[in-house]
């Protein structure tokens, strides 16, 4: 871990990472790619030092109300989120202003804040937005090591939405050879129909390589899935965008499953609903007397 001054926390379309870097170990993340220029190792992490007084001093500036978006490069609940509370903080100035909330995790720290999640959903909107890529256990642990499990995380959906925070699950990546199956994809959205989400992001069976990622994903094919890294070179050679053979079999069922249960999977829609700031009226009650 080290600390980093930066000059800005809030993106153009008012996103922010209060860490740079992960612990969580998935060994397909783009976040390794050398294309986002990070001058550091992946899991030393990079702390933005001044990044709740740059929060709190853009809100104050803003006219409008908006949703703030975090987790897009950096899951905000990485291990040192326990000891650093950054995150929580961040949320506190995000709830005192009456901002909405937009987050992304794969982790089930988020529960510790459940009280801001809640009292921001209360004046505005809280959209808790939660990866599943790998319904068994095992296989789950292989890929992503460091991080809560699928059914740890499919509790955490469930928690949203006893509470009525709304969810969006990211069905991504899914890694041909491995878990682009039937079986695969239905466990994760019979997890996904239980929880009442409100959508799922899923652009295609598959998953995108480039410098930086590709060597640290193909170095964990040759520790975990013996000859599966030559099966690759062989099918993708250098392409970007990984496809599964399985693409039209398995998006077909997305998309009819969703369908027949509610559940929104255009991806325009979806970010649109993530995006959208929506202030809640308080109704008073009059009571005659």
């Amino acid at each position: 871990m080290h600390y980093k001054e930066v000059k800005g926390i809030l993106s153009p379309r008012n996103g922010m990472n209060i860490y740079r870097g992960c612990t969580h170990g998935c060994i397909y993340c783009d976040s390794r790619s050398r294309c986002y220029n990070m001058s550091h190792d992946f899991e030393d992490i990079e702390v933005k030092s001044n990044a709740l007084i740059l929060l709190e001093e853009a809100l104050k500036r803003k006219r409008k109300k908006c949703m703030i978006g975090t987790g897009a490069m950096s899951d905000p609940y990485i291990h040192l989120e326990e000891q650093l509370m950054h995150t929580r903080k961040a949320l506190e100035i995000i709830d005192k202003y009456g901002f909405g909330l937009s987050i992304q995790t794969k982790s089930n720290r988020i529960l510790r804040d459940l009280d801001l999640l809640k009292s921001i959903n209360e004046k505005a909107k809280c959209v808790v937005q939660m990866t599943l890529t790998t319904y068994d256990e095992g296989t789950c642990k292989i890929i992503e090591p460091n991080v809560s499990s699928t059914k740890e995380r499919f509790e955490v959906l469930k928690v949203m939405r006893d509470n009525k925070i709304p969810t969006v699950v990211w069905l991504d990546p899914i890694l041909p050879f491995i878990n682009d199956t039937e079986e695969n994809l239905r466990g994760i959205l019979d997890y996904c129909i239980e929880a009442k989400v409100y959508g799922i992001l899923c652009f295609n069976m598959g998953l995108t390589l480039r410098a930086g990622n590709r060597e640290y994903f193909y170095a964990k094919l040759d520790k975990h899935f013996p000859g599966l890294k030559e099966k690759y070179h062989k099918k993708y050679g250098y392409s970007y965008e990984i496809i599964s053979d399985n693409n039209k079999a398995l998006m077909d069922i997305f998309k009819y499953t969703c369908k027949e249960n509610g559940i929104v999977f255009n991806v325009n829609e979806i970010f649109k609903y993530m995006h959208t700031f929506e202030a809640k009226e308080k109704v008073e009650q009059l009571s005659f007397f």
